[in-house]
């Protein structure tokens, strides 16, 4: 029997054969592997301090923790009800299924980050996306087209085709048009904040007010403490820095975030929701390296084909040009390598193959072939 004292508790380990023991607490996790002969005892402390004090709502176990329990649904309720700011009031909500199939095998399984039915019947579908998605607007009305669908029984006859209201929130960690791909200059006090709706475009009234779609970049709000004016901006703010922050500070409102506080603090984590959070935490950090990687391969194949180019062009004709022409297409070959191996490891992980093909300047149909 062997007895250890580590931070004040004492910890008593028998063993008949080599052991491993591992134990967490509140800053370390202590890793002791005993060999029965005594010949070797070692002891590793590895601090959990980049972990922060609280979770991080911008990963995918923190998200749902905090939004996706029943127990914590307030908390969903008032962030609604601060995007949709006095347009419409949210007094409840009922977690539905985020799986769904299609009506035949063919069409597209989707899964819902969360999916809720409002008091009034309304239905929400609320998505947080690490990563950029070149096609994100189609996945948004793609997800509100098939709940809509779901709406009229199949077989039903008549002319009622009334609806419920049905809106898309997206929590994103890009610049949705950053590629200005929606050839609209959006001049605004709020770039960050996407609140879109069916309009005449002449008139610019709304045409259908039951289909909304409300889309934050989180990388676009900026603003500091003192610039907070609404709810809303407090709860952009948090989302944003909770995971860096130590306290509840004095300028968000301790009535609505206090409970943010009080269920978000790591060292209450059970054992088992721990390693769920490390596991999430560690995959948005691998995503989010491999993608910038991925785009810093990208812009240096770019560069040295621009570069190549540009030398070739005032090369005199012969040996010289054709030198530089072996150099940079050496140099574009290296750094295709370079966007393969990058590729692979992202469709490794899962990723989509648009993103992977976006992030590294590959077409589709190679990713597909790695």
């Amino acid at each position: 029997m062997l007895t250890f004292s580590l931070i004040g508790r004492i910890i008593n380990i028998s063993y008949l054969s080599t052991c491993f023991f591992t134990n967490n607490f509140s800053n370390f996790e202590f890793i002791i592997v005993y060999l029965p002969d005594n010949q070797f005892l070692n002891v590793m402390a590895r601090s959990k301090k980049h972990l922060g004090k609280y979770v991080d709502p911008r990963t995918d176990f923190g998200w749902k923790f905090y939004f996706g329990r029943e127990d914590n649904k307030i908390l969903l309720i008032e962030f609604l009800n601060s995007l949709f700011h006095g347009e419409k009031i949210i007094s409840d909500l009922r977690y539905k299924p985020v799986e769904h199939d299609g009506d035949y095998k063919e069409m597209r399984r989707v899964v819902f980050d969360l999916h809720c039915i409002g008091s009034d019947g309304e239905v929400f579908i609320i998505e947080m996306q690490q990563l950029f998605q070149e096609f994100f607007k189609d996945r948004a009305v793609y997800y509100t087209s098939r709940l809509i669908n779901k709406q009229l029984a199949r077989g039903k006859k008549g002319s009622d085709y009334y609806l419920p209201e049905v809106y898309f929130i997206g929590i994103l960690e890009f610049d949705m048009d950053r590629n200005g791909g929606s050839g609209i200059s959006r001049v605004t006090e709020r770039p960050y904040f996407y609140d879109v709706a069916l309009c005449d475009k002449l008139t610019r009234e709304i045409f259908y007010d039951k289909l909304g779609y409300k889309m934050i970049s989180l990388p676009l709000f900026n603003k500091q403490p003192e610039e907070l004016k609404t709810v809303m901006d407090q709860w952009l703010y948090l989302l944003k820095h909770l995971s860096t922050m130590d306290r509840l500070p004095t300028f968000l409102d301790k009535r609505i975030f206090g409970l943010i506080f009080e269920i978000g603090e790591i060292g209450k984590l059970t054992e088992e929701e721990l390693m769920s959070y490390e596991a999430s935490l560690k995959h948005k950090r691998d995503a989010e390296s491999v993608f910038n990687s991925a785009k810093k391969s990208g812009e240096a194949l770019g560069h040295a084909k621009g570069l190549a180019e540009g030398k070739a062009k005032g090369l005199a004709e012969g040996k010289a040009k054709g030198l530089a022409e072996g150099k940079a297409k050496g140099l574009a070959e290296g750094e295709r390598k370079k966007a393969l191996e990058t590729a692979k490891a992202f469709k490794e992980m899962g990723l989509p193959i648009a993103d992977i093909a976006k992030g590294t300047g590959l077409s589709v149909e190679e990713v597909e072939k790695l």
